[in-house]
């Protein structure tokens, strides 16, 4: 099997002429503004292996611990700023909407930082650290709060030698629904938990009209996401990867980009004056 081509003026060449574009992306567009990954041998938190606190089992045995590492996450994304490769993506969007074409993002990452550049048009797989749902009433909502509440300011610390906090569960951040006050969780999809229907239906819906599918900064190997653009590819649809390495799937697609997301992109999206 032939290598995928790394031609930029044949991707944008195809750009040019699409009609709906995807762009699916995952860790690797954010590690490059400074976003701890959590994965591989180096994601603990403290002594915790941070896989093993992103859990509903987890939260239910010591919801102040799970509340300190994503109180920390929460405060550390509040410190990073979207790169190169978010703003591309995001100008893209804007500028292909004024001529009556979609570029929809689907990610699996939790930072908000595609909204933040200014991208419109985002479907948030796994939710997002910025988002609350009830434990009690199910409300679930935007919650932006610095501290989210007044028991962990100041706590999250990552160092292994940090003491728990050990905040008394009604200390942890409430539901503010009337009558309600029930314990909040992180809206996020943990571990063992399913997606949301109604986000994969849409994600279904843009992956049917899309005629181009941008991979940025994902191993491929996460499930569902892993199966997008291979499904993509199989039925006609050409598929660029923008990624630091080869993926399991990287020989399905049409165009692989090899560097970094803020540095490959950028040109690839650029307005066609800007690039020629």
């Amino acid at each position: 099997m032939a290598r995928p081509s790394s031609d930029l003026a044949a991707f944008r060449d195809i750009l040019s002429k699409s009609k709906s574009v995807v762009v699916l992306t995952g860790a690797g567009v954010s590690a490059e503004s400074g976003v701890p990954t959590f994965r591989g041998p180096g994601g603990y938190w403290r002594k915790w292996e941070a896989k093993g606190l992103a859990t509903p089992e987890s939260f239910s045995g010591n919801p102040s611990r799970v509340w300190e590492f994503y109180h920390y996450r929460r405060e550390v994304m509040l410190t990073k700023n979207p790169n190169a490769a978010h703003l591309a993506i995001a100008e893209c969007e804007e500028r292909l909407s004024r001529r009556g074409r979609d570029v929809t993002v689907v990610t699996q990452n939790i930072d908000e930082l595609h909204r933040r550049a200014g991208s419109r048009a985002v479907l948030e797989l796994h939710g997002s650290l910025f988002k609350t749902r009830c434990t009690s009433c199910g409300h679930e909502a935007a919650n932006h709060k610095s501290p989210i509440c007044p028991a962990l300011e100041g706590k999250g610390a990552p160092d292994p030698d940090t003491d728990e906090a050990n905040i008394p569960v009604q200390h942890l951040p409430r539901c503010e629904q009337p009558g309600c006050a029930g314990l909040l969780r992180p809206a996020v999809v943990w571990f063992g938990e399913s997606l949301d229907p109604d986000v994969l239906s849409r994600v279904e819906d843009v992956l049917d009209a899309c005629d181009l599918c941008l991979v940025v900064g994902t191993s491929s190997v996460v499930y569902p996401a892993a199966m997008f653009a291979p499904q993509l590819a199989g039925r006609g649809v050409p598929v660029a990867e923008f990624n630091m390495e080869d993926t399991p799937v990287t020989m399905r697609f049409k165009f692989h980009f090899h560097g970094p997301c803020g540095t490959t992109l950028p040109p690839a999206l650029a307005p066609p004056e800007a690039g020629s």
